[in-house]
């Protein structure tokens, strides 16, 4: 089953930090991601631009509202994801708990939706 792993994490606190400690941490994210390609695990992945290039798109009444930045103000946003396939959710979990933003923000882990026998 494919699951999606939702990284949110405080932009103030990347900004916060070293050029040393954010050479660090990408080479962490290097290690994960070799790690699920290796094992067959990896399907997507990305870090996401800063909130401020957001762009939120809505319908309503036959006409587009476009706004700049997210839908909700917060101060976790969604920084990156990964999509990966996983036996359980005991797997996605394990594998989102090796996500080097989990120790100071928080991953959310959702099913994905599986279309390939409907026809879709």
């Amino acid at each position: 089953m494919q699951y999606i792993l939702l990284i949110y994490s405080e932009e103030e606190s990347w900004e916060k930090r070293s050029d040393e400690e954010r050479r660090a941490i990408y080479a962490e994210y290097g290690r994960l991601n070799g790690d699920l390609r290796t094992q067959g695990k990896l399907i997507a992945g990305d870090e996401l631009q800063p909130v401020a290039t957001a762009t939120t798109v809505q319908v309503r009444n036959g006409g587009t509202l476009v706004s700049d930045g997210p839908f909700a103000e917060a101060k976790e946003a969604l920084s990156g994801y990964y999509v990966i396939e996983a036996e359980s959710l005991d797997e996605a979990i394990e594998w989102a708990a090796k996500i080097p933003s989990a120790r100071d923000g928080k991953i959310e882990i959702r099913p994905v939706v599986d279309h390939s026998g409907a026809g879709a």
